[in-house]
């Protein structure tokens, strides 16, 4: 007999083998996609041939998210709703904390950071959204050094003038700036001029921020040159003061050579240059 002359039985094995080799194939795709539907007889029926394979579940492994090995994050707990801002920090023995507003500015925000870096300390730059955002370079090198930024609103408004729809967006605004360049939302808030009212309290809160006033403003705002600011700082000097300065707003080169004067002198009177947590004040 010739091998293209097949008996019945023998064409009834071959056909049985193949149909077992097509469900097999099926099989090893199920579970990346479901199987495509087979073709249908001229009634509407489904044609005869191997039934359709079911796509298999996702095992529990391929569910788990595969970027860390900690559990997911959760939503930030929010603080609660102040009625005055923090004005210092208690329980910082022999520790003060820098703060600088209104940037980041290319003039004065480099030297600033130069300097802190220099000495190895960190700060708060409370910043301002438009600021921020023509100059997000300066936020990524700020956050790159471990200093805290914080929401000083979009463009430095009295915020008890605002409406409260206007007040949201000015501090909404930035939020997302500081959060898409960093990749971290911002955990504290200052009112411009100091200027709080119930509002702000309460919508600084309801997007994850707390108060942060000052205990010592050095009054660089009026442009009073170094030596002035220097006798400010230091004669406000204590546990847990906050410092008020700015990088921003007017001619800050005052600031800038008064931080080069006072923070060697503060480190080596013993203080130690510390930001705070949100979450134990």
């Amino acid at each position: 007999m010739k091998d293209d002359q097949l008996t019945p039985g023998r064409r009834i094995v071959l056909r049985a083998a193949a149909a077992l080799g097509i469900a097999a194939t099926a099989g090893c795709g199920a579970t990346d996609r479901p199987a495509a539907p087979g073709p249908t007889a001229p009634s509407g029926a489904p044609a005869g041939g191997p039934p359709a394979v079911r796509a298999r579940k996702p095992s529990t492994y391929r569910l788990q998210p595969m970027a860390g090995y900690g559990p997911p994050r959760s939503a930030r707990a929010l603080p609660r709703v102040r009625k005055a801002p923090i004005l210092r920090l208690d329980g910082h023995d022999h520790s003060m904390v820098l703060t600088f507003d209104d940037g980041p500015d290319p003039r004065y925000t480099p030297p600033i950071l130069r300097t802190l870096r220099r000495y190895g300390v960190r700060a708060m730059f409370f910043v301002c959204g438009e600021m921020a955002a023509e100059n997000p370079d300066l936020l990524r090198e700020m956050a790159d050094d471990g200093h805290l930024i914080g929401n000083h609103t979009w463009s430095h408004p009295l915020l008890p003038k605002l409406k409260r729809s206007t007040m949201r967006e000015q501090i909404e605004r930035t939020c997302d700036v500081i959060e898409d360049v960093t990749g971290e939302p911002p955990e504290w808030f200052r009112a411009p001029y100091g200027a709080w009212n119930r509002n702000a309290f309460q919508l600084g809160a309801e997007l994850g921020m707390e108060p942060l006033a000052w205990t010592v403003d050095t009054l660089d705002w009026t442009e009073p040159g170094a030596r002035s600011i220097v006798r400010r700082v230091r004669a406000g000097a204590g546990p847990g003061v906050v410092v008020l300065s700015h990088d921003a707003g007017g001619d800050r080169s005052g600031t800038v050579d008064a931080l080069r004067t006072y923070l060697p002198d503060l480190l080596e009177s013993g203080y130690g240059i510390t930001v705070p947590s949100r979450y134990t004040v």
